[in-house]
Parts: structure tokens; C-alpha cells; sequence
């Protein structure tokens, strides 16, 4: 994929959707977004300079929309891979939050775009905190790669180290076999996929128990197992979140 830096923008999100659709992959990121966006409507807070926010847009091949999950996994794993090589030990917390221990270091946003049965166009935004070590908007485990090594990283350089570690993921899931391996691959990394129990809390209810993660579905549904009935149940997105001391 080709990279464009912009000095600043909006969201990188928002204006790779203006490349036309003819682009067949390209990286957008900005020096400075004054409005990033994150999961459950989040803005991203980033320090202009400091970190990497960008958007990836490309057009998947051969995904069906009932496997988008297999890109998620994809890029999840990239960045495990990306911050693997910076001597960082990252999980994914599901669905495709990036943890080091209970701090976040990188939040995703995916979006696609469907024809027919199939994925026509993805969207991946993302932000890592490479450089910042203050974090002013109350987001409550925020971490950053210079803050857990102890030395600052060249932005834009990392940025050409991503994009291969996107493209190798991205071509393991253009056929079954691979994104069978994908998956199980995504479960080894899963944060708090250690057969413990953790506190989790229904959206829709607000009922909170004690949880043990069993696993995700290829179709991104978790399944996380009650301490203390022993009953396993199965959440869509947004339907469970962990909570984390201090945040969520």
C-alpha cells in the first residue's frame, strides 16, 4: 500500500472515504488529527507529532461479510506484530483493543463496505501512542511505546515497518486455510485469555459477575464462561466489556 502523510486533519477515517473508489490500497495518516474516533463513539487522543494515527483502505479479496471478522483479527495481529519487533509484549483485547499488561496502546476502528455477499472496501483506522507519556483527557490506562521502553521511536519510519506487517496479514486471510490459522493465532494473543476469572459487565442489563474468556468464534462472537453459575455465554460486540481498574 502506498503512504500519504497530511499535516493535519480531521479524521484520517474520514477523509481516506474521499480517495476514489478505483484506489485499490492506501495508507492515510495525519501529523496532527484534531478528530479521531474511536470505539463506542470515543474521540483518540493524540499529542500532534507524537504518535501514529492513520487509516487503512483497501479492497479485500474473496472475504465474505459473515468472515469480516478475519480482517479484524488481521490487523489486530499486525500491530501485535508491529510492537513485537519494538521489544513490546502486546495483547489483543477483544474485539481489537491492543493492551500491554491492563494499559491500552492502540485503539482500531474498522469499517467496511459490502457487495452482494462479499467485503468490497475496508477502512481501518487506527492509533498507536508511540511518543506521547502525558495523557490530559481522562482516558484512564493509556500507555505509549516510549513510555514502556524508555526511548522515543521515528514515527514515520514505523509507519513503513506496519504497512509490511499489514500487507503479510492481510495475505494470510485470502483463503480458508489461512484464516483458520489467523484465528487460532488471534486466540494465543487474546489479552485475559488465561483461564482466570475477571470481572465483566452486561451493556443491556448492567449485571457485572465474574468471567472466564472460553474463546471468540471465527465470527467474532466471545464467549466467556460465569464463575459462578458455570454457565457460558455468547456476546456480540458491544453486548460485554471488561472491566479494568480504573476504566474500561
Amino acid at each position: 500500500m502506498r503512504i500519504e502523510w497530511l499535516d493535519e486533519c480531521v479524521s484520517t477515517n474520514t477523509q481516506v472515504t474521499e480517495y476514489p473508489l478505483s484506489e485499490e490500497g492506501v495508507i492515510v495518516a495525519a501529523r496532527c488529527q484534531t478528530g479521531g474516533r474511536g470505539q463506542k463513539g470515543n474521540s483518540w487522543e493524540a499529542q500532534p507529532g507524537k504518535n501514529l494515527t492513520f487509516s487503512a483502505m483497501w479492497k479485500p479479496r474473496g472475504i465474505a461479510a459473515r468472515e469480516q471478522f478475519s480482517i479484524s483479527e488481521a490487523v489486530a495481529l499486525a500491530v501485535v506484530d508491529f510492537l513485537e519487533d519494538a521489544g513490546i509484549n502486546a495483547k489483543v483485547k477483544w474485539p481489537n483493543d491492543i493492551y500491554v499488561d491492563d494499559r491500552k496502546i492502540c485503539g482500531i476502528l474498522i469499517e467496511h463496505s459490502v457487495m452482494g455477499t462479499e467485503i468490497s472496501r475496508t477502512i481501518a483506522g487506527v492509533g498507536i501512542n508511540v511518543n506521547q507519556r502525558e495523557f490530559l483527557s481522562g482516558a484512564p490506562n493509556p500507555v505509549s511505546m516510549a513510555s514502556i521502553a524508555g526511548t522515543e521511536f521515528p514515527t514515520e519510519r514505523l509507519l513503513e515497518d506496519f504497512e509490511m506487517k499489514l500487507r503479510r496479514r492481510l495475505s494470510q486471510i485470502s483463503g480458508s486455510e489461512g484464516r483458520i490459522m489467523i484465528h487460532d493465532e488471534f486466540q494465543s494473543r487474546m489479552w485475559r485469555f488465561d483461564g482466570s476469572a475477571y470481572p465483566f459487565r452486561v451493556r443491556e442489563s448492567g449485571e457485572s459477575y465474574p468471567g472466564i474468556v472460553r474463546g471468540v468464534e471465527p465470527m467474532g462472537f466471545l464467549h466467556v464462561e460465569n464463575a459462578d453459575t458455570g454457565e457460558t455465554c455468547r456476546y456480540a460486540f458491544k453486548e460485554v466489556e471488561f472491566l479494568i481498574s480504573g476504566g474500561i
